[in-house]
């Protein structure tokens, strides 16, 4: 599946029905660039979970909304609601094992 870039205009509509998993992240990033590939991987791979990613230097308001104090922070949602959180990078195991636990 693509993934999809997030702004305050489509963020709730995404996350309202199903599985997702939101990638909080920024282009200068060092562990954000480290857990890029595995994000996009893992898309690739898990079709019935929507991906997508916030970019918080454009879309502040949104990092402020959800608390993102570090990135990368990845956000898993079921229905619109937050069921789990990691701050740092993932791997593609991590990302993977966390759906299944959590979805």
């Amino acid at each position: 599946m693509t993934i999809k870039i997030l702004t305050e205009d489509n963020f709730d509509d995404f996350i309202s029905s199903g599985n997702a998993i939101i990638d909080f992240y920024a282009d200068w990033c060092g562990p954000c660039k480290i857990m890029a590939p595995h994000f996009e991987k893992a898309s690739k791979e898990m079709k019935e979970v929507k991906f997508g990613k916030v970019d918080v230097d454009a879309e502040s308001n949104l990092a402020g909304r959800f608390q993102v104090m570090s990135i990368p922070t990845t956000i898993f949602f079921k229905d619109k609601e937050q069921v789990e959180r990691h701050t740092g990078a993932l791997s593609l195991d991590m990302i993977k094992g966390t759906a299944e636990e959590f979805f």
